[in-house]
């Protein structure tokens, strides 16, 4: 909670060192496949991408998402939130076509599972929407 805290006031360094410590900790006494373990490892991911260090965010975001596909399965809301980030993670690192292919997958789930009209599904299929038209400009600038 105070990494979350401090993140909101806008003190990155503060959120990255807290949530390192948290995740220790919930590591340590909870296992590393527990709920607030992986919800700590997914606030360090948010620290991480907040400090410009995508790789290592990308990292974490991966190891969230496939802990949480494996612990909660695949059409899991968190599972589902968490193939959102890495979507995102992957954009800011400019890697268009995997980040593109992942919100395609996670459009198609949360359309299943939430439903076309729910909040969550339409943000990620606009997200879907504006990266494919940013991919294809790009596409025709470079011919």
């Amino acid at each position: 909670n105070a990494a979350w805290y401090a993140w909101q006031k806008g003190n990155v360094g503060d959120a990255g060192k807290l949530s390192v410590k948290s995740m220790k900790v919930w590591k340590k006494l909870l296992g590393k496949e527990h709920r607030d373990t992986i919800n700590s490892m997914a606030m360090v991911g948010l620290a991480e991408k907040l400090a410009g260090r995508w790789k290592e965010a990308e990292e974490l975001d991966v190891q969230v998402m496939e802990t949480r596909k494996r612990v909660l399965g695949e059409e899991h809301l968190d599972t589902l939130t968490s193939m959102n980030n890495l979507a995102f993670t992957l954009k800011g690192q400019g890697l268009i076509i995997r980040a593109i292919s992942l919100m395609e997958n996670c459009c198609r789930l949360r359309t299943e599972v939430l439903g076309p009209q729910h909040p969550f599904t339409i943000s990620s299929r606009e997200a879907l929407a504006t990266w494919q038209l940013e991919a294809m400009e790009t596409s025709k600038q470079n011919v």
